[in-house]
């Protein structure tokens, strides 16, 4: 079977545009492979588990004892080892298994909304 001439042009310029199609989409078109997808998704739901649990951590903080001592405590401690003051006064820690580094971002989050206090 023979093909006609204008064929192999035809699939030449299908196999550019293809790739063409591709390149413009993956670098302006906004399209993501799966992994990229799912690493998106994990972190977006890590930072709203972390915008969530904060605020419980200043509200254990604010409801422990010796408030004002404790506060006075955190804000004389330098502003980047303030989370790890709440995380070791355990007022970053919920019921449940909760992953250091979860632990750790909710500490960091609660300590940045007791200093604005």
């Amino acid at each position: 079977m023979k093909l006609p001439v204008e064929t192999k042009p035809a699939l030449w310029g299908a196999a550019g545009g293809a790739i063409a199609l591709a390149i413009v989409g993956f670098s302006w078109g906004g399209w993501v492979t799966g992994k990229k997808a799912e690493t998106s998704a994990v972190e977006r739901i890590n930072a709203a588990v972390v915008g969530a649990l904060a605020p419980v951590c200043v509200d254990k903080f604010r409801h422990a004892g010796e408030v004002s001592a404790n506060l006075a405590a955190m804000k004389t401690v330098d502003s980047w080892a303030q989370g790890e003051f709440v995380e070791k006064g355990g007022w970053a820690t919920v019921p449940g298994e909760n992953p250091p580094e979860q632990v750790s971002a909710v500490a960091k989050a609660c300590a940045q909304l007791l200093s604005s206090t």
